[in-house]
């Protein structure tokens, strides 16, 4: 059997390729890069914790008061356990 595609054919097939291969290497690069997949997480925790202003969204403030505030109650437990 021979292959009938052109030369042209044949040349746009192997552009086609390098590009599905840098994107595929691109993709891969990313993925490896720990340190700004790590940046952009901090980012977005950041922007979810805060309204637009920058000032933390209610909710938060009041899931650390209760955090805060459950800590001493458990310290304080504990210190009275103990003595």
């Amino acid at each position: 059997m021979s292959d009938a595609r052109t030369p042209e054919q044949i040349e746009a097939e192997i552009v086609l390729q390098r590009e599905q291969l840098a994107g595929t290497v691109d993709e891969l690069a990313a993925k490896l890069d720990v340190k700004s997949r790590a940046q952009d997480k901090v980012a977005e925790l950041k922007s979810s914790a805060t309204t637009e202003s920058g000032a933390p969204r209610p909710e938060v403030l009041a899931a650390a008061g209760s955090l805060a505030a459950m800590a001493v109650v458990l310290l304080l437990w504990r210190h009275r356990r103990t003595h």
